[in-house]
């Protein structure tokens, strides 16, 4: 083995029906549930301009700043369904990925990719209506040397995603649940997404209660004028 080069297969992974049923729910509602504790990465903003909420199981890579080698293998190992994270030290001045790389990714199926890293193409991609999220857009051009690793953990802004974790997505930014968790966090970011909608019929028709607010600036002590 060469220092540096590690590529693993995934041991497991959600499944796509539960993929699915993420999809039809707001990032927010999944990432109250879990906390608030995970920001999934405040400097990754969507390329895309479109609307569309992103759920699949991670392919995590890990780039060296500035070289996609690993990258490439990644998207010719990638099944129909999965999110391609990319780990690339958050460095961008280079980009890890272009218009070439999002058609091949497009053709095989891939939900999307997200770089914690820069890419380039970006009206192109824009165009193309495929989920990215990256950290930032550069014209510059990346190597392709290595080293790199596939489906090892990596960490973004403090997140930590395994190969297989669900990973969502959509214009509030992108969320890793945790295997072991997501069909728990299922039944519950449902339970929030009603609550919210009950909420905002009442507001429509005149009849939400906000006493709450004011009982609770006075239960921690606050005079009200």
């Amino acid at each position: 083995m060469t220092l540096g080069f590690r590529i693993h297969n995934r041991t497991r992974q959600v499944s796509a029906d539960l993929a699915e049923a993420f999809r039809a729910l707001p990032v927010a509602n999944v990432s109250d549930c879990m906390s608030r504790m995970f920001a999934g990465g405040t400097t990754l903003r969507p390329i895309h301009t479109h609307a569309v909420t992103l759920s699949g199981p991670a392919l995590t890579v890990r780039c060296r700043p500035g070289d996609n080698l690993v990258l490439h293998y990644a998207l010719d190992h990638a099944t129909p369904g999965d999110v391609i994270v990319v780990d690339a030290g958050g460095e961008v001045t280079t980009a890890i990925m272009g218009e070439i790389m999002v058609a091949i990714a497009q053709k095989r199926g891939i939900a999307g990719i997200i770089i914690n890293g820069a890419i380039r193409d970006a009206d192109e991609i824009r165009s193309m209506k495929f989920p990215v999220y990256a950290a930032g857009i550069t014209h510059r051009g990346p190597y392709k040397d290595g080293p790199g690793e596939m489906n090892t953990p990596i960490s973004i802004s403090g997140m930590t995603i395994e190969p297989g974790d669900l990973i969502l997505g959509d214009g509030d930014g992108i969320l890793s649940v945790p295997y072991e968790q997501a069909e728990a966090l299922l039944t519950a970011a449902r339970a929030k997404y009603d609550a919210e909608q009950v909420e905002l019929r009442q507001i429509a028709e005149g009849r939400e209660d906000r006493a709450w607010v004011e009982e609770t600036l006075k239960s921690r002590g606050c005079e009200l004028a």
